[in-house]
């Protein structure tokens, strides 16, 4: 008998398999599937039954989630009232495996008489849903990963990963960004992290700045009291000239014997980071990840210094 393990792997390369099949497979018929959807600009109604139908419950949520209005519906709910649903500009995504589904075949009369545009997803491209469709995208797999090649596994898998490609194509050609997804998501922690914004979290009061001018026992007074871990240095106008960080200070002490020696203007880094008040928490910290920092300096459409954020701001909030 196989052990678990072994099990696992061999699923998880069927299906993996399953999905890197359907690269090949990309042709024409998934542009124009595409072009479909942009162009009728309504919802798109995605219909299945059974295991389809759950997946087609997840890729109209992937939908409308990335800015596709979009909504389930089960059709044979459909068949009692909820074509009603339908309206001129939508678009109907039909998923079957064998595309022979009694129930959504049944629907399509209908939905043909409303004039909407059919893109079919399934395995059988010489099926009646294949049929009428206007699109036909081919999901077929090898085999399913269950030892009876039943129970729908890579087939749903392979769907599935079909709705993400068309949710992130729509996404990318519409320009979708993420003030937009934001809109879409704002509660929970997701919620948090896209709305939140550096002017929300920064520190404001008792900033730790001095002037260039300054000696370098007052920068130290200054990060001692400001508890930042950092110093931001001005000019006689205020504007940002650099920063002056523990790190600077560590490197600094192991140079000199004495601290009257050491001069401000010699020692602190020019050119310092900053950020916007008006961006995204997300941005900030993406922005000191990327240059291995720990500080920016947060400044307004004058590029006046409002504030200052710390990666220990953004960690307190859950950003991480």
């Amino acid at each position: 008998m196989s052990s678990p393990i072994d099990i696992a792997k061999r699923v998880l390369k069927i299906e993996a398999d399953a999905i890197f099949n359907l690269i090949d497979r990309l042709n024409e018929d998934y542009v124009r599937a595409i072009e479909l959807i942009l162009e009728h600009r309504g919802r798109v109604l995605v219909l299945g039954v059974g295991k389809s139908g759950h997946i087609g419950r997840k890729i109209a949520a992937t939908l409308a989630s990335t800015g596709q209005p979009s909504f389930y519906i089960h059709p044979t709910e459909a068949i009692h009232g909820d074509l009603g649903m339908m309206v001129s500009g939508d678009v109907c995504l039909m998923i079957s495996h064998s595309g022979n589904t009694d129930e959504l075949v049944a629907t399509i009369p209908s939905i043909k008489r409303i004039g909407l545009p059919i893109i079919a997803l399934t395995a059988n491209p010489t099926s009646k849903l294949a049929r009428y469709a206007d699109v036909t995208l081919n999901t077929y797999v090898n085999e399913e990963a269950c030892p009876f090649n039943l129970a729908p596994t890579s087939s749903t898998t392979a769907a599935l990963a079909y709705g993400d490609a068309i949710a992130i194509t729509l996404l990318t050609m519409k320009g979708f960004k993420e003030e937009h997804f934001a809109m879409c998501h704002p509660g929970g922690v997701l919620g948090r992290r896209l709305l939140t914004k550096v002017g929300d979290i920064m520190i404001q009061e008792d900033l730790p700045m001095v002037n260039r001018q300054a000696t370098f026992r007052n920068a130290l007074t200054a990060m001692t009291s400001g508890k930042q871990g950092i110093v931001i240095v001005v000019d006689d106008d205020e504007k940002s000239v650099g920063v002056l960080t523990d790190g600077d200070v560590r490197r600094t002490m192991e140079k000199y014997d004495k601290i009257s020696d050491i001069i401000l203007d010699d020692i602190y880094t020019r050119k310092p980071k900053t950020i916007k008040e008006d961006a995204l928490a997300t941005e900030a910290l993406r922005k000191m990840q990327n240059n291995k920092i720990t500080s920016l300096i947060v400044t307004n459409g004058s590029d006046d210094i409002v504030g200052l954020i710390h990666i220990h701001h953004l960690l307190a909030q859950g950003f991480y």
